[in-house]
């Protein structure tokens, strides 16, 4: 059975529903839990693919988060050795930074349910293709890249103009949160609910609107990350 090597920043932001993807593809995988101070590997040696989950860190401040160039590494190692890699929020701002791209401060904070519109070039996707041309996604990022050059661009939102981009053919970043479950979003609120409070952000609204819009997001988060993990076993 194929590995998928999962970086981790916080408790609370673990795979999601992409457990599911992953399990129906006969896929195990193994978390390297790095809020908990686990090393990063310098490669993916023994791993059919990387999967960088999201985190508070910010890509723009490495001195303060020095793992993170070891993540930027693994994930270059991982390009160079053409595994499939899929970055959600933080690791798509790493995976955008490994090749190249600008990550910085965004206007303004993008925390809750908004609408993401698909690209003319998701139409003809391997993950996106066949999608809703716009649904409402959770998000929960203040910052913000350029498209990484080469990469295509997938999907924006008004607030954000690169919200999903393919590099190659295996390489994948996403910053809004197709994975979101309403253990995760309860989490998240629960410990950052008072910071969201002092910016003008309600929690307590977030985790009642998951209701209306989590059961159509979860259709959009099964068809991705299905087909992101499907040919891994094969290959």
């Amino acid at each position: 059975m194929a590995k998928i090597l999962v970086l981790q920043h916080h408790p609370a932001e673990n795979l999601g529903a992409i457990a599911d993807a992953l399990e129906a593809a006969a896929l195990a995988w193994q978390y390297v839990r790095i809020y908990d101070g686990a090393p990063i590997p310098k490669d993916l040696r023994g791993a059919g693919g990387l999967i960088v989950m999201g985190g508070a860190e910010s890509v723009y401040q490495l001195d303060r988060y020095p793992y993170l160039r070891d993540e930027i590494a693994l994930i270059e190692a991982a390009l160079k050795a053409d595994k499939p890699v899929l970055g959600v929020c933080l690791g798509s701002q790493l995976l955008a930074a490994a090749l190249g791209a600008e990550v910085r401060r965004g206007a303004e904070r993008e925390i809750g349910w908004f609408p993401v519109r698909l690209s003319d070039a998701a139409s003809e996707d391997r993950l996106l293709r066949g999608l809703p041309r716009e649904f409402v996604a959770a998000h929960w990022h203040s910052d913000v890249f350029d498209l990484p050059r080469g990469a295509v661009a997938l999907a924006a939102s008004d607030r954000t103009a690169v919200q999903a981009y393919r590099y190659g053919e295996k390489a994948y970043g996403l910053l809004f949160h197709a994975e979101m479950t309403q253990e995760i979003l309860g989490a998240l609120v629960a410990e950052f609910g008072d910071g969201l409070k002092r910016v003008g952000i309600d929690g307590g609204a977030i985790l009642t609107d998951a209701a209306r819009h989590l059961p159509a997001l979860d259709r959009i988060g099964a068809t991705i990350f299905g087909r992101w993990a499907g040919p891994i076993q094969g290959t």
